[in-house]
């Protein structure tokens, strides 16, 4: 059952239970009250027969000593007729109890009567002959006498209202009870709203939607509701999006990765089958072996990038304070024997905080890079200094440059701009995807700014070796 049914049903159900108890209360009430009212108005009657009586009794000749029956009989009549425009009905019965005159119809049994004595009158509601009545009872004393007067006082009017007051009541609540179920699913589906709105966004986005959204309608808790659910849905496209890519990366990369051994092992099998298979001269079994031994080279370059990166993204650094003049230092005698391009070295002197090894990796692979892009006789520079961020490096070359398109590119494995170029220097397009693991463990990225026939300038930051800038490079590591 749908939710906004159920608040219906309920709604109706608190509806019908509050108008029945609340109307069976008030109609019981006002029969109650209209009874209560006939009770006295029926006891104030006998009270004024009970004088009459008694004021009859004293205006009768005195022939007997004691009140006769007969003489009952004609004042008891008397008093009958003078109320019959109220249908009075009336009996009276001696010290016995026994009747001496009662009115035609008159056919209450004697139960009230065994109730009451000299000092106490009564009075009962009873149902006889389709009719309702209050029967009340009192003593009369008169002559030396004590009678008991029984009256009757046809109260069904009250019960036909009671009974009018229930038939109307229910009609009422029937009539209630439709409107209100109107108006309810008009405010059950109002409130219901939001939580279709949510349900068709759920659905939506299962069916592959990711980009759907559920409408804002209220301001409320299911308001706010919609707002968190759209912004999981954001969250949630999100990383879709991410795990896509990654996936689409994987593919790219194990596609790229068959492509780049099948071209060195389809030179390394040919020029060994050559070599194999028929008796060659002197230049061409060295040039066959140089061929294969180049091609092997290089899939031994593109094996260790490929472990290095593996290691750079699962590994764990071992940060320490290092001098910055150490690392130029470093790079200055590595490169000291390359004469095809000339290198300038400017940086200041600071502490930094880093794994050595992994930065001196990173660098080695920008000025090769930076080598490869170069033609010879040209400058690369390769700079550091000191911001107020931390340590910045700076490889400058004036080389060939790379396109704009291609910027965000050049970090994945194995994308080379020129493949031509790069595979002819030995090149597998590791190098800058190394440097971007790498630098990922460093919390930095590299900046890359390059203009097409100008040249290129990838820098990178690294924290300087303050207590805070630790404690900034802890909490990020840790998270």
């Amino acid at each position: 059952m749908r939710f906004s049914s159920k608040l219906l049903l309920c709604t109706m159900i608190v509806m019908a239970l509050a108008f029945g108890f609340s109307g069976f209360y008030f109609v019981n009430y006002v029969f109650e009250t209209s009874l209560l009212r006939e009770a006295g108005q029926a006891l104030d009657e006998n009270s004024i027969l009970c004088f009459a009586f008694e004021t009859a009794a004293l205006n009768v000749p005195a022939k007997y000593d004691i009140l006769q029956n007969n003489t009952v009989e004609q004042i008891a009549s008397n008093l009958e007729k003078g109320g019959q425009s109220a249908s009075r009905m009336l009996r009276f019965s001696d010290e016995e109890k026994n009747a001496i005159y009662a009115s035609i119809g008159f056919e209450a049994d004697s139960a009230l009567l065994g109730q009451t004595d000299e000092s106490t009158r009564t009075y009962r509601t009873i149902s006889m002959n389709g009719h309702y009545y209050i029967q009340t009872g009192s003593s009369v004393k008169a002559l030396d006498r004590v009678l008991y007067l029984e009256t009757l006082r046809d109260v069904s009017e009250v019960f036909n209202e009671r009974a009018l007051g229930f038939r109307v009541y229910r009609q009422v609540t029937l009539v209630m009870l439709v409107c209100g179920t109107v108006i309810m699913y008009l405010i059950s589906s109002w409130l219901t709203k939001p939580i279709r709105l949510l349900t068709r966004a759920t659905k939506r986005m299962a069916a592959g939607d990711y980009g759907y959204r559920a409408q804002k309608v209220s301001d409320d808790e299911l308001g706010q509701l919609t707002l968190d659910f759209n912004h999981m849905a954001e969250v949630l496209e999100e990383n879709i999006g991410k795990l896509e890519d990654e996936i689409q990366a994987r593919e790219d990369f194990v596609g790229a990765f068959a492509h780049e051994l099948k071209t060195p092992l389809t030179a390394i099998i040919g020029y060994a089958d050559m070599l194999r298979s028929r008796k060659l001269d002197e230049e061409k079994s060295f040039l066959s072996a140089n061929y294969i031994y180049t091609e092997g080279k290089r899939l031994e370059a593109m094996s260790i990038r490929l472990l290095d990166i593996m290691v750079a993204r699962h590994g764990q650094a071992q940060f320490q304070e290092i001098q910055a003049e150490g690392l130029f230092l470093y790079l200055r005698d590595m490169f000291k024997t390359n004469e095809t391009v000339n290198f300038v070295y400017t940086y200041d002197n600071a502490v930094i905080w880093a794994e050595g090894n992994l930065i001196i990796t990173v660098l080695i692979n920008l000025l090769d890079n930076a080598c490869k892009a170069s033609e010879p006789g040209s400058i690369v520079e390769v700079i550091g200094k000191k911001e107020d961020k931390g340590y910045r490096f700076l490889v400058k070359d004036h080389g060939i440059g790379i396109p704009k398109q291609e910027l965000q590119k050049i970090t994945k494995a194995f994308y080379m701009v020129d493949k031509s170029r790069s595979r002819s220097r030995n090149g597998a397009g590791l190098g800058l995807a190394l440097c971007a693991e790498i630098l990922t463990l460093h919390n930095s990225s590299l900046k890359i700014e390059s203009t097409l026939g100008e040249g290129t300038c990838i820098s990178f930051l690294l924290l300087e070796t303050k207590k805070e800038n630790r404690e900034v490079w802890n909490e990020k590591n840790n998270d």
